[in-house]
């Protein structure tokens, strides 16, 4: 596990941020059961970004979702209520409590695994004057290379993401301040790859942190 300054990546691309408020994104393989959520984020429906075992693990009565319309049964079946229930697209934005919250496309270009026309999404977070870039499962897209961020978290895995070569290339393309690896070492992508991408990644802007 990998924690810094109140942020944690847990396993795969499960990331938790725990700052004026307790947010999940992505939650996967929680070991213990926290029930401490107060926003949980999926970007898609895939069994490692939208696992109801593990939302049901983190989440409370008072926990808002907001995810994909293709998740909806899942969440309704979890128990979710309406108003607690928010479905999303590219393009939206929202304001959580004064957290801002934005969605951005996430998709492969030329891979069949996470078509652009399901429309899945990335997360931009503002909170304490920082700017968080949640990409999802994607490649390096026209819309990701120009986002703006502090902090990104960059699938690495290669397969059914970019690879650790084409997210550092982002990464050197957005310079954030801190650049966080996902979506490796476990259910695809070697252990490595993380760093691997930090030698590409690092730039005399950019500290590169790593969770393997």
């Amino acid at each position: 596990m990998f924690e810094l300054d109140g942020i944690s990546v847990l396993k795969h691309s499960s990331i938790k941020i725990k700052k004026e408020k307790v947010i999940y994104i992505d939650p996967y393989k929680i070991d213990i059961p926290a029930h401490d959520a107060d926003l949980i984020l999926c970007t898609h429906p895939h069994f490692d970004h939208f696992s109801p075992e593990d939302i049901k693990a983190v989440a409370n009565e008072k926990t808002v979702i907001i995810t994909t319309p293709d998740c909806k049964e899942d969440v309704e079946n979890l128990g979710f209520i309406e108003e607690n229930a928010i479905y999303t697209k590219p393009g939206d934005k929202f304001d959580f409590e004064g957290i801002i919250i934005e969605t951005v496309p996430a998709y492969n270009k030329f891979k069949e695994f996470h078509p652009k026309d399901k429309q899945w999404v990335g997360y931009l977070l503002t909170m304490e004057n920082t700017v968080y870039y949640i990409a999802g499962d994607t490649d390096k897209t026209k819309e990701n290379s120009k986002i703006e961020c502090d902090v990104a978290f960059l699938p690495v895995g290669g397969t059914y993401t970019m690879d650790y070569t084409e997210a550092a290339s982002l990464s050197n393309k957005l310079k954030p301040k801190y650049a966080i690896p996902i979506h490796y070492g476990s259910i695809v992508g070697e252990p490595e790859c993380g760093m691997l991408f930090k030698e590409l990644a690092e730039n005399k802007d950019t500290t590169c942190e790593i969770y393997y």
